[in-house]
């Protein structure tokens, strides 16, 4: 219990503080005198930074424990903050998010869902996964309307340096993973294996490169939601404060949705789940984009996607497990980690890209019903009782 309330604060602090992001799009793009193509460049740039960051730290944390690669990341995540207030330029903004990138890879999702894995007994692994990954949205819940709120009353510099200060938790919480390094999780295909060995047998495995594939389209789906929709509603003349609430019940209504899914993939098929998460997607995409705009839809929006939102993670990592055992679940959840934030470097930049070019949204949001099409046929085609990851004789 401990492990998992310490991985909790980490998350919830490291993913709270990035969905603020959305937030400074307009104010950062507007102080600057740029379009918004520079700032979501900056955002794409970040999350691919993180993708990569993810697997090196993650194998760094599965061999010397999360502890101080978490620590370590918070400083690192400060720092990009703290670039970010104080050097406003192009240079500085695309710095500042690189930095916030490695910090997010190193004091994030991935080391802390290791760590839980590794500690969680193997029958609530699915549960334990999701109840951490929920905890990631009641910090989205509890930090958007407090930035909403700072940047409105006091500017968006003030905002951000409030957000810089909060990374001291994700610091004082790393100290608390000492001791996360003995494996509970029950039997590990890849256990006595080297890093690379281990590597390259789940490349081998089909069920990991469709996995692979699948969260690619998560990336794109929620980064363009999490970084423009506050600029879409804004175009459509809703207040500011709805976009922020909307953003909000996306975090709040993912807790649920979080636990939801840790539950259904305790007790059914785990890839199942996952391909009906994507296609239903997909279906709140199409009717909110359908809809007239209001703050009725908009709030609705939020509260739907929201139970869709990180649901995938608990169930993305808990089939890792399947496939492989808790051991290099940090390094290998990084690894499909990092196909998802090529997704969310396409959905960051491509929507202000398709805005800048066109004045609209409207081919970014056909693409996120689109790509929540095929991540449901390719999740489908997965085997989960397939043993194809065993690793092959030395």
């Amino acid at each position: 219990m401990p492990i998992l309330l310490t991985a909790a604060v980490i998350v919830s602090l490291s993913m709270g503080i990035r969905q603020t992001m959305g937030l400074f799009l307009g104010p950062v793009s507007a102080e600057m005198g740029t379009g918004r193509e520079l700032f979501s460049f900056a955002i794409a740039l970040q999350n691919l930074c993180w993708g990569l960051a993810s697997p090196v730290f993650g194998a760094l944390a599965d061999k010397y424990g999360p502890s101080r690669i978490t620590v370590l990341g918070g400083f690192i995540y400060m720092a990009g903050l703290a670039m970010m207030t104080g050097l406003l330029s192009p240079f500085g903004l695309v710095a500042a998010q690189i930095l916030i990138g490695i910090g997010m890879g190193s004091a994030g999702m991935s080391i802390a869902l290791g760590a839980v894995a590794r500690a969680a007994p193997r029958e609530y692994q699915s549960l334990a996964l999701g109840l951490v990954t929920s905890f990631g949205s009641f910090g989205q819940f509890a930090l958007i309307p407090a930035s909403q709120w700072a940047i409105n009353g006091f500017g968006w510099q003030t905002a951000m340096l409030m957000l810089t200060f909060a990374t001291l938790g994700i610091v004082a919480a790393g100290f608390g993973l000492r001791g996360t390094d003995s494996k509970t999780g029950g039997p590990d295909i890849l256990a006595g294996l080297k890093v690379g060995d281990a590597l390259a047998t789940a490349l081998r495995s089909r069920n990991y490169v469709l996995l692979t594939l699948g969260f690619f389209v998560c990336g794109v789906q929620v980064m363009f939601i999490g970084t423009h929709l506050p600029a879409y509603l804004n175009d459509v003349g809703l207040d500011s404060q709805i976009a922020s609430w909307a953003l909000a019940l996306i975090g709040l209504f993912n807790i649920i949705g979080s636990l939801l899914c840790g539950w259904l993939g305790g007790h059914y098929s785990k890839r199942k789940v996952l391909a009906f998460v994507y296609l239903l997607r997909s279906v709140v995409i199409l009717i909110f984009f359908s809809l007239p705009p209001s703050p009725a839809s908009a709030l609705l929006f939020g509260a739907a996607i929201g139970l869709l939102w990180l649901g995938t993670i608990p169930l993305t990592s808990a089939l890792i497990v399947v496939f492989f055992g808790p051991a290099f679940l940090s390094m290998l959840y990084g690894m499909v980690f990092l196909s998802h934030q090529v997704g969310s470097f396409i959905g960051a930049w491509a929507g202000g890209f398709v805005y800048d070019m066109t004045g609209t949204y409207d081919l970014v949001w056909w693409l996120t019903i689109l790509t929540g099409l095929f991540a449901f046929v390719v999740h489908w085609m997965i085997n989960e009782e397939a043993e194809e990851a065993r690793p092959a004789p030395v």
